[in-house]
Order: structure tokens, then sequence, then C-alpha cells
């Protein structure tokens, strides 16, 4: 008869070792395959509408005086936060597969990662809004 461990029992913690399992391993996991599939869209819309010009300049006028409108200066702000996340938490990546206690500091990381992209974005926002309303 196999004998259940407390650590077992408790279903948001995974076996030692695991840094991806729960907690703030996974959500930092979450979030980093969010932003860069969201990453990876804004640069094929990028591209497409780049490519626009060569098709009809008019077009591509059009196209980019959408841009010009305060739901698009939203998204704007969207894609500066998803493409500062993504880099600080791929910094941290970096720190947690090369620095031999990565693993051990990595909650600690992530925090750190959080606090420091809220400061960024802080110094950013409202800058970028009052550019966007009018302000």
């Amino acid at each position: 008869m196999k004998t259940v461990t407390k650590r077992e029992t408790l279903p948001h913690r995974g076996p030692r070792g695991t840094v991806y399992r729960g907690r703030e391993g996974m959500w930092s996991w979450v979030l980093h395959r969010i932003t860069g599939v969201a990453i990876y869209f804004f640069l094929l819309v990028h591209i497409l509408d780049t490519a626009l010009v060569r098709v009809s300049p008019e077009a591509y006028n059009a196209v980019i005086n959408t841009y010009k409108t305060p739901i698009m200066g939203l998204g704007e702000a969207g894609l500066v936060a998803a493409i500062g996340f993504h880099a600080l938490n791929g910094l941290r990546i970096i720190l947690i597969d090369f620095w031999s206690v990565g693993t051990k500091y990595h909650r600690l990381m992530f925090w750190a990662v959080i606090a420091l992209w809220v400061v960024l974005l802080a110094g950013f926002l409202p800058r970028h809004l009052m550019h966007v309303f009018g302000g």
C-alpha cells in the first residue's frame, strides 16, 4: 500500500525541481506565450500593411489613418506592455537557464520582473495616453 505524503496532497505544488507548475512559474510561462503570440500577430499585420504601399499608396494611407484613432492608441499601449513584459521575462528565463541558482530565485525574479515592468509602464503610459487623447 502506498503512503501519501503531505507534498502529494497539495495540488498547487509540483514535484521538486519543477519551475513551471503552478504559481509564479506557470503564470510567467502563460504570459510569456500570450505576449509572444500578440507580438507575432502585430508583426504580421505590420508587414502586411507596409507591403500595401507597393500595391496602392492610397490604400496604404487609408490604413495608416485608421491607426490614428484612440482605440489603436490603446492597442499601441498594449503592444508596448506586451513587448516590455516579454523582454523582461525573457531575461528572467535566461537567468533561470544559465545561472546555477536561477531556479532557486525564480519566484523572486518573477516579482522583480513585474515590479520593473510596472515602473517602466508608469513612465510610458501617461505621456502616451496624453498624446492619444489629445492632452
